[in-house]
C-alpha cells in the first residue's frame, strides 16, 4: 500500500550558534555548566530588563544565507513569539516572523548514497536541490527535565543562546532523503564555523513535517510535526515509522463516510518520536494549537545589513564541503567514500590536504599514496580520535608526521604491519616515523638480489613443497612467503618477496 504513495516532507532545523554570549545578553553560552548559574536579568525576563543585540548573532546567519544561496532582506525586525512553557521565564521567545532576514535559497544533495561511493565525476543530474523557504534568527528557550523522579526540573542556563531556524521547502520524497539534507546541513555549519554540530547536545536539532498524498497527485494533505529530533536515526525512524501510520490510515479511511474529517483531525498533528518503542505519539492536534500573537519586539532596532557587510560575508565563505569532497576526489584521486568522510569536518579535510601536500613537497608522490594517506586517517587516526574523545586539532601526530610514515611504506621500507606496529610509539614520542625504524632495526629489505639469493635457498632446501606446488597445490606459496619472511625476520619487502617467488615457483620446468 505505501508503494501507492508520495511523501512530502519538510524539515526545521535549528543550529545553536558558537557565539561566545547569548543573543541579547553578555551571558556565556558554554555548555555543561551547573544548572542556572549561567544567567542574568535580560535572559531571565526580570522586569526592566532590556535586551542589545548580539552583532556575531546576525554575521553567523548572513554566512548562513550566503553559504545557503539565500536572498538576504537590507532591513528586517525581531518579534515576540508569545506562548507558555515553564522554561520561558519571559512567556514569549524574541524571534523573527513576517520578514526573516534569509529566505527564498537551496541545499543541494547527492541524489543517493550509493552514487557518491562511486568515483564518476557528477552531472547536475545527479544532484538535487532541496529549497530553503527562510533562515531566522531567535534565542533559545531553558531546558525541562523531565526523566527525575516524578517533577519536571527547569534549567534556564540555555535560556537566550543564539539559534538560527532553517525551514526548508516540503521538496523532499524520502527518509534517506532527509537524512542525506540533515548531514549535508551538519556538514556546512560546521565548515562554516558557526555551529559544532553536536547533535547530542543539541547544538543542532530538527522537526519534520510529514505528509503522504496519491502518487501523481499535487495538493498538500494534512502534515504531521514530529519535534526535536537529536540524530540521523531517530529523524529516519520517525519519518518511516509516519509515512507507512498515514499511508494505512488513508486506506483504512477510504471508504468511510467522515474519512475527510477523521484524516485531518489523525494527521495534522504534533508528536514526538518515542526512540524506545519506535512510535511518533500525537502530544497534541494543531487544531488546538495556541495562536502564537506575534507582535514588533518594542527594544529592538530594526537590524540593517550595509552592503559592504554583505559583500565581506560573501567573499569570506569558505569552500563548502560537497565541492571539496569532489575537488579530493579528483585532484588525488582518493576514493569518492573515502572524501566524503574526510569532509564531513572541515578541519579533518584540513589535516588531509596538509599531510598530501608534505608528501608531495619534495617530489611526486608514488601512485596511490594520497589514498593511503587517506585511509590511514579513516582507519587509525579516527580510531585514537575516538577512544580518546578527542579533535582532530588535539591529535598528537602533525600531519607531516603521518605523511612521513606513509611515504615510508609507499617507498618499501616498511611494511604497513610495521607502520601500525611503531604507531603507538610515534603518537607518543617526539620522534620521526625513520628514526623510530632505524633504531629498532625494522627496515625493510628491498634489495631484490639479495632476496632472491634467500629465496633460491629455500627453494633448495624445500623441494617436496616445490614438486607438490608444480603438482597443483597453490596453498603451498604461503608457505614460502612465510619462510622468506622468517629468514629474513620480517625485513624482506613482501611485494618483492612475491613477485621473486611466483618467477621462480611458475616458470615452467625444463624437458
Amino acid at each position: 500500500m505505501v508503494n501507492d504513495y508520495e511523501a512530502v516532507i519538510g524539515l526545521e532545523v535549528h543550529a545553536q550558534l558558537l557565539t561566545k554570549s547569548k543573543a541579547f545578553c553578555t551571558c556565556a553560552t558554554e555548555y555543561g555548566l551547573s544548572p542556572n548559574t549561567n544567567t542574568c536579568p535580560v535572559c531571565l525576563g526580570l522586569p526592566g530588563a532590556l535586551p542589545s543585540l548580539n552583532k556575531n548573532l546576525v554575521e553567523y546567519i548572513l554566512r548562513m544565507g550566503a553559504a545557503t544561496h539565500c536572498s538576504i532582506r537590507s532591513q528586517s525586525t525581531f518579534v515576540r513569539k508569545n506562548y507558555f512553557y515553564p522554561d520561558l521565564p519571559k512567556g514569549y521567545q524574541i524571534s523573527q516572523h513576517n520578514d526573516p532576514i534569509c529566505y527564498h535559497g537551496y541545499i543541494e544533495i547527492e541524489d543517493s548514497v550509493a552514487d557518491s561511493e562511486t568515483n564518476e565525476k557528477r552531472s547536475s543530474g545527479n544532484f538535487k536541490r532541496i529549497g530553503v523557504t527562510r533562515i531566522h534568527m531567535e534565542e533559545d528557550a531553558g531546558k525541562s527535565i523531565h526523566d527525575i523522579g516524578i517533577d519536571t526540573l527547569v534549567d534556564l542556563n540555555r535560556s537566550g543562546v543564539p539559534l538560527i531556524e532553517i525551514v526548508s521547502e516540503p521538496d523532499i520524497r524520502s527518509a534517506k532523503e532527509a537524512v542525506q539534507y540533515v548531514k549535508e546541513l551538519r556538514k556546512i555549519v560546521m565548515a562554516l564555523g558557526i555551529c559544532n554540530g553536536n547533535m547530542e547536545e543539541g547544538a543542532l536539532r530538527c522537526d519534520v513535517n510529514v505528509s503522504v498524498r496519491k502518487k501523481g497527485e499535487t495538493i498538500l494533505n494534512p502534515r504531521t510535526e514530529i519535534k526535536n529530533l537529536n540524530s540521523f536515526k531517530s529523524v529516519e525512524s520517525a519519518i518511516e515509522y509516519e509515512i507507512v501510520r498515514q499511508c494505512d490510515m488513508y486506506d483504512a479511511l477510504a471508504d468511510s463516510e467522515n474519512a475527510g474529517e477523521t484524516v485531518v483531525r489523525s494527521a495534522s498533528a504534533t508528536g514526538r518520536f518515542d526512540v524506545a518503542s519506535g512510535e511518533v505519539r500525537t502530544s497534541r492536534s494543531k487544531e488546538e494549537a495556541h495562536d502564537y500573537r506575534y507582535f514588533p519586539e518594542p527594544d529592538l532596532v530594526p537590524v540593517v545589513v550595509s552592503d559592504e557587510w554583505l559583500v565581506r560575508v560573501q567573499q569570506a565563505i569558505p569552500e563548502l564541503p560537497l565541492s571539496r569532497k569532489w575537488r579530493l576526489v579528483e585532484q588525488y584521486a582518493i576514493p569518492a567514500y573515502n572524501a566524503a568522510i574526510l569532509t564531513e569536518e572541515k578541519e579533518l579535510a584540513d589535516y588531509f590536504e596538509q599531510a598530501s601536500a608534505a608528501l608531495n613537497k619534495s617530489k611526486d608522490a608514488p601512485a596511490g599514496a594520497y589514498t593511503l594517506v587517506s585511509n590511514w586517517i579513516i582507519t587509525e587516526v579516527l580510531r585514537i580520535l575516538g577512544e580518546h574523545k578527542q579533535t582532530i586539532q588535539e591529535f598528537a601526530l602533525t600531519p607531516t608526521r603521518l605523511a612521513e610514515l606513509v611515504a615510508l611504506i609507499s617507498s618499501g621500507a616498511i611494511s604497513g604491519k610495521i607502520a601500525k606496529d611503531i604507531f603507538p610509539e610515534l603518537l607518543a614520542a617526539d620522534e620521526s616515523p625513520r628514526a623510530i625504524v632505524e633504531r629498532k632495526g625494522l627496515l625493510q629489505v628491498s634489495d631484490e638480489s639479495a632476496i632472491e639469493k634467500t629465496i633460491d635457498e629455500i627453494i633448495a632446501a624445500h623441494t617436496g613443497e616445490v614438486e607438490k606446488y608444480k603438482g597443483g597445490k597453490n596453498s603451498l606459496f604461503g608457505f614460502f612467503v612465510g619462510q622468506v619472511l622468517k629468514a629474513t625476520q620480517g625485513k624482506a619487502n613482501p611485494k618483492i618477496v612475491n613477485d621473486v617467488l611466483h618467477r621462480k615457483l611458475d616458470a615452467p620446468v625444463a624437458k
